[in-house]
């Protein structure tokens, strides 16, 4: 994060999701990359990544829950602040995406990394289960503009993680 934002060229924010949010939060030790979204995207951003990812040899991917699921109402707002770095040309804000969008995202793709991941979240009280049917509920309109999802099934997969997760 230091790194970042001493090459970045302008103020910005990063979403740190997936793998980097469990190592931060300390439910794994490890991940395989790094993945985030910028908005908005600090000028310089993409340089910088280069030079962090020769630096520290590690992968950093552009990813995030609304490039799989729609995007969650107020997803922004509900982002938890890592920290923010001031570099030379401005300061860049780090947080954690809306960890409801992350357990979605989890949900849908099913891998039980994923859903293990899920359980930590709630165990971490970063989401309530009934809330994450709610989300999922004013988000279920917009999954036809998602063709490889099958709503009605990822509907199933959400109320039986809630289900899971209540016991």
């Amino acid at each position: 994060m230091q790194v970042f934002a001493q090459r970045v060229q302008s103020n910005g924010r990063v979403y740190l999701t997936g793998g980097a949010c469990a190592v931060l939060f300390g439910w794994r030790d490890l991940t395989i990359d790094v993945d985030l979204k910028m908005d908005p995207e600090p000028k310089g951003a993409f340089e910088a990544i280069a030079h962090i990812k020769e630096l520290l040899n590690m992968n950093i991917e552009l990813a995030a829950p609304d490039d799989f699921i729609p995007p969650l109402p107020g997803w922004r707002e509900r982002s938890h602040p890592i920290e923010v770095v001031h570099g030379p040309k401005g300061k860049v804000e780090f947080l954690h995406y809306d960890f409801y969008a992350q357990a979605l995202s989890k949900i849908e793709r099913g891998h039980q990394l994923d859903l293990t991941d899920v359980e930590a979240i709630w165990e971490r009280d970063l989401i309530d289960p009934a809330k994450l049917m709610d989300y999922f509920t004013k988000i279920e309109p917009d999954l036809l503009r998602y063709p490889s999802l099958d709503p009605k099934l990822f509907r199933d997969q959400v109320k039986s993680m809630c289900c899971q997760l209540k016991e």
